[in-house]
């Protein structure tokens, strides 16, 4: 039996979310002997309960709470609703991501210093550095089994990546592979190899991907220093006169208010939950929200520039089978202005199931141009652009008070605008993805613009002055010492890679801070 703790236990350390960044510091906490309460949204479906159906599975995992949308994204328009693809889950959005697994570059701690001031974006350096990081980052692919790191091979290319492979060559691309991946390529840490499925977006049902659901949680629960309350969706953190936090209010599965005390409370809510959090946590000492001081809790939203480009062969393809996103190509991920913008983005296999696919080619399209590409389906080749997107004050996450959740909380309200440098890096993507594939005869190529991504980074950054950010170099809130955000919000610049691993990275560094400053007493 996993061990329980009191809500009046005020010596815990309270975790909100449950994914890479709060399950990872979960476990993290607990292997050193300090008692953690994780809260968690949604319920607890173990991999064997997860489903190989597209639309099925999206109805058991994903975040379907109301948001609402403004800006010029294509997002508002067409998915209003549904700014983001994230898990509603205990194991967050590790139970839904594909596993690549890349390190950031050194330029992309420091974007000011190398980009220099871009009009219309808020560039800003970390007050970290890849040295500093890559200790952790050494850890991390560790705990991960990512491939290609410790000795574990990279896993096979199915056909998808051989088109991708065939198109790298004829282009001059000199670093294609299958990736990166946290997902097993041999058997290890007690879990399977993969299995080639090719449901990997709809949770792996034989454990082999890397997700906080089977790894880091089961191992924090046994150690008995660490409780996961699922259906605990937090609607409010409470904080003393002095202004130290004090606990955390939730809703729990049956609707009823509870209140768990806490010493610590870090944030993991991810990019759009952690700022709403943040500002419905506002009280007369924090008028404009919880370490708000600087005004920028919620600016600065990332969600990397994306795209999609899908070719039709004359033979079959089957992009479905197999690992979904192991495949990648590396070489434009650099910064080289003579390209028209500034950072750089990769190119990595994508395949999306039928119903996605009819969803995001182009909503509401039908016709002959339309149907065909449904039909050759199995003809079809496609990759998706990331790449580094410019943050942007005014891209932000605010409170929307005309809508309120089931719980009368105001909801989330997401508005975003592309920037010129991110317009410029997704059509110099699209014509390489095109030209990529019509070098080894595609039939056909169509681009799908960018929809709703689960990269959302930015909204309460790292800085090293108090007034240009949210948090420091730990995660540490500058307003409040025992509040930290231990999720991606806390990014700084999105760079070109997926973030899971520098989450998972900094969520390990950032047990440690914790655990020293307990120990002195410091927080």
């Amino acid at each position: 039996m996993a061990k329980t703790f009191d809500l009046k236990d005020d010596s815990v350390v309270v975790i909100i979310g449950s994914g890479a960044g709060g399950g990872t510091l979960g476990n993290e906490l607990a292997q050193k002997g300090i008692d953690v309460v994780i809260l968690e949204a949604g319920g607890r479906h173990e991999y064997e309960d997860f489903i190989n159906d597209e639309w099925d599975s999206f109805g058991q995992l994903a975040w379907k709470d109301m948001r609402t949308t403004s800006g010029s994204w294509r997002v508002h328009k067409d998915f209003p609703n549904l700014p983001a693809w994230i898990v509603k889950a205990v194991g967050g959005s590790t139970t839904h991501w594909a596993g690549a697994s890349l390190r950031f570059q050194e330029h992309e701690f420091k974007t000011l210093t190398h980009y220099g001031k871009i009009d219309g974006a808020n560039l800003l350096d970390w007050p970290i550095t890849l040295q500093e990081m890559e200790p952790y980052y050494t850890k991390a692919e560790a705990k991960m089994g990512v491939t290609s790191t410790n000795g574990w091979p990279r896993l096979p290319g199915n056909n998808n990546f051989k088109v991708m492979k065939a198109g790298a060559d004829k282009l001059g691309y000199k670093e294609c592979h299958t990736g990166n991946m946290a997902i097993n390529s041999v058997e290890r840490d007690d879990r399977m190899s993969c299995q080639q499925t090719g449901f990997c977006f709809q949770g792996c049902k034989w454990g082999a991907k890397w997700s906080t659901l089977y790894t880091e949680i089961p191992k924090g629960e046994e150690t008995g220093h660490m409780e996961v309350r699922p259906n605990a969706m937090v609607i409010k953190i409470n904080h003393d006169d002095s202004g130290k936090v004090t606990g955390v209010v939730y809703a729990d599965k049956d609707g009823k208010m509870q209140e768990q005390k806490a010493r610590i409370v870090a944030v993991a809510g991810n990019s759009i939950e952690s700022p709403r959090l943040l500002l419905n946590s506002e009280s007369s000492k924090f008028p404009d929200g919880l370490a708000n001081s600087s005004g920028q809790v919620g600016r600065n939203y990332m969600r990397h520039t994306t795209g999609s480009v899908y070719a039709i062969f004359d033979k079959p393809v089957h992009m479905y089978r197999g690992t979904t996103m192991a495949g990648i190509i590396r070489d434009e991920a650099r910064h080289d202005t003579s390209r028209g913008f500034a950072g750089g983005y990769e190119l990595e296999t994508l395949s999306l199931g039928l119903p996605f696919m009819a969803a995001f080619l182009d909503p509401g399209a039908w016709g002959r141009s339309f149907t065909t590409a449904l039909d050759h389906y199995d003809h079809m080749a496609g990759l998706w652009i990331v790449g580094e997107d410019m943050a942007r004050e005014d891209n932000r996450i605010t409170l929307n008070k005309d809508v309120k959740d089931e719980h009368g909380m105001p909801v989330a309200n997401v508005n975003f605008d592309d920037h010129p440098n991110d317009e410029a890096m997704r059509n110099h993507a699209y014509k390489q993805s095109a030209a990529l594939y019509d070098a080894v005869g595609a039939t056909r190529v169509f681009p799908t613009p960018p929809y709703p991504s689960t990269h959302n980074l930015g909204t309460n950054r790292m800085s090293e002055k108090p007034e240009d950010g949210v948090v420091n170099r730990h995660g540490q809130t500058h307003d409040i010492k025992n509040l930290f955000v231990s999720d991606g919000s806390q990014f700084t610049s999105g760079a070109a890679e997926n973030p899971t691993l520098t989450i998972v990275s900094l969520a390990i560094r950032q047990a440690d801070y914790i655990a020293d400053q307990m120990k002195s007493k410091s927080i």
